[in-house]
């Protein structure tokens, strides 16, 4: 309103400066993706020698780890440097730009203020309405730069949140009752992209049975039993619980009725007590005290110096291999579920924790349909069924007393285990 011609030059003008505010932004989107993945891989490297410190000192390779964390860091201090150069850069420019800008006007209106066409107030007033805009202008090259890293975040947050989701859940799912009859696995085949893993897997569990599942590494073991609590699913087949197919089913009906026990326990950086009733928060403690008792539990836990509110640090650091798979025998009991997986629950312990565990396992399986999965095999002798499984196929079903009568791929792993055929 004060002079058209100049605020039509005024919004010429704007391209000039928004062009380098544009062009610095995605600049440091891509950066900041770039440095938001290094500092990634300085974590994971920091994780993983931190916890494998013992190795590292054991062949003396301390310098070796911090040189790689030294190069590492090198990287990432290089591409911050490269963003702060860039968003120091913006401010400058845009005041540059600004002051070539009231040059240009005040020399192209100059012209008309000396012949008398335009009045030096109404100059006077333009030029500090010009000016007044390069501060703003700074602030918005500033906030667009914050904006353009945290795009960057972003991205790399919704790549995990929209990941596909391969295990769904139906729509109005129904409720899987308590399993009273048996678990069928028909024609199942399953593949970890293009690694076909289990192939034409057939057979059935009576409820209360104890069945061991026996083969070399990487034969398929512990995918078949991920099937059962529907981590994944298989591209063919299916699995059924009293005749029911556990996808028509509520994932959390249907994993309220499996216990697990790994051979890698999992345990939390919380109390003894908040670990053994993980699920079910506002369980009695003296229902807490009996899983212990009798997952042979209690006796280490009053030893600890606040027994059931003791902190048990970090994956458990705090206690013994066969204390922690103690505590997740206390956890399942406390579920106490009717379906049970035994993934090579004692392989990692010494004798006599294997023994102790051992005798906890089997007040543990008591009453339950029990799946295990075992390497020795002398350990899966006295179940209901054992089956054997080879490049992800079944290759013998039976008894011990059948298998081992036979001549296939058992026989020769109790014989590779030196172990006496009767």
């Amino acid at each position: 309103f004060i002079h058209w011609k100049l605020a039509i030059v005024s919004l010429l003008l704007i391209p000039f400066i928004a062009f380098p505010i544009v062009k610095v932004g995605k600049v440091l989107r891509k950066i900041s993706r770039t440095s938001q993945e290094k500092m990634a891989d300085i974590n994971s490297l920091l994780v993983e020698t931190i916890n494998g410190v013992r190795i590292v000192k054991a062949f003396c390779m301390e310098p070796y780890e911090i040189n790689k964390f030294r190069i590492q860091n090198q990287s990432y201090y290089k591409l911050a440097m490269r963003s702060i150069k860039r968003t120091l850069l913006l401010s400058p420019a845009t005041e540059f730009i600004g002051i070539l800008s009231g040059v240009f006007v005040l020399g192209w209106a100059g012209k008309d203020v000396i012949s008398g066409q335009l009045s030096f107030g109404v100059l006077g007033l333009y030029l500090g309405s010009l000016f007044s805009l390069i501060r703003p202008f700074k602030k918005l090259s500033q906030v667009n730069s914050i904006n353009q890293q945290a795009l960057a975040a972003n991205e790399r947050i919704y790549e995990v949140l929209d990941a596909p989701i391969t295990v769904k859940e139906k729509e109005n799912a129904g409720e899987l009752k308590r399993i009273s009859r048996n678990i069928e696995f028909k024609n199942l085949n399953f593949r970890y992209e293009e690694l076909e893993i289990l192939k034409e897997i057939n057979f059935s569990v009576s409820a209360g049975e104890v069945i061991a599942i026996v083969g070399p590494s990487g034969s398929g073991k512990s995918t078949l039993l991920d099937l059962l609590a529907r981590f994944y699913d298989p591209q063919k087949g299916e699995i059924l619980i009293d005749g029911i197919n556990i996808r028509d089913v509520s994932l959390k009906s249907l994993r309220g009725q499996i216990g697990i026990v790994t051979q890698e326990t999992i345990l939390f950086n919380d109390s003894v007590r908040a670990n053994i009733s993980y699920g079910h928060t506002d369980m009695d403690i003296k229902l807490i005290e009996e899983a212990s008792r009798t997952a042979n539990a209690q006796g280490f836990i009053s030893k600890l110096p606040r027994g059931y509110d003791t902190f048990i640090g970090d994956r458990g650091v705090k206690l013994s291999g066969g204390e922690r798979q103690r505590l997740a025998i206390a956890r399942a009991l406390l579920k106490n579920p009717p379906i049970l997986i035994l993934d090579e629950a004692t392989s990692q312990l010494d004798t006599e924790s294997e023994r102790i565990v051992q005798d906890a396992l089997n007040m543990l399986m008591r009453g339950r349909t029990v799946f295990m999965i075992a390497h020795r095999l002398s350990t899966v002798r006295g179940a209901d069924k054992i089956i054997v499984l080879d490049k992800g196929r079944i290759v013998q079903m039976g008894s011990h007393q059948d298998l081992i009568s036979a001549e296939g791929l058992y026989r020769r792993l109790w014989q590779m285990q030196n172990l006496e055929i009767k």
